[in-house]
């Protein structure tokens, strides 16, 4: 679907362009829109490509694992439907890290893992369990406390730092009030515990 609205949206300016004779402007901004690219791929990769290799050494030196047992209490409060040691308190604790490191792009992948693995205990395969949707909010709301990429792209300010307290400020908010909306929501109406996907 997002491929067909984005190559709508190509083809209605390539048309207007026509229809206004504005032909040259359509070979510029091609040209103009690759330079940019490749100026965001050089600016991000370095440090995307830094904050990936500290995630696998911590994923091989069992880091992530003893993170996962540190915040393996404060997970059982927030997902009370999870069994004790189940793969999913895992996967969920690999994809916050990731999230607090600002690895939004490394996180997807464990996001999806993560949902395959909730989906098993899922008793309504047909329906999102309460513990799919707290984990959509967790993860959309992506508590950050390095914003990895905005940092890469702020480079040439003055000061690129100071968005780091604004970010995590502004991310843990957002973290905050989704969770207390989605316990809310849970209370309001238990006999809908699931919620349509």
């Amino acid at each position: 679907m997002i491929n067909k609205i984005w190559a709508s949206f190509i083809i209605i300016g390539i048309l207007y362009s026509i229809l206004t004779n504005n032909v040259e402007l359509i070979s510029t901004e091609i040209i103009k829109g690759a330079e940019t690219s490749l100026n965001m791929i050089t600016k991000i990769f370095p440090v995307m490509a830094l904050w990936l290799g500290i995630m696998k050494i911590a994923e091989e030196s069992n880091l992530l694992k003893k993170i996962s047992k540190l915040l393996s209490p404060i997970m059982k409060k927030i997902f009370p439907e999870i069994p004790e040691d189940h793969e999913s308190i895992s996967l969920i604790t690999t994809n916050i890290v990731a999230n607090l490191f600002g690895l939004g792009n490394a996180s997807t992948p464990i996001g999806l893992k993560t949902m395959k693995s909730l989906q098993e205990l899922n008793k309504n395969k047909k329906e999102a369990s309460h513990s799919m949707i707290t984990f959509l909010v967790l993860n959309t709301t992506g508590l950050t406390i390095i914003p990895t990429t905005i940092l890469s792209l702020n480079m040439n300010a003055k000061n690129p730092t100071e968005i780091i307290l604004p970010c995590f400020l502004a991310s843990l908010s957002a973290t905050i009030g989704g969770l207390i909306i989605d316990r809310i929501l849970q209370r309001k109406d238990k006999k809908c515990r699931h919620y349509p996907i």
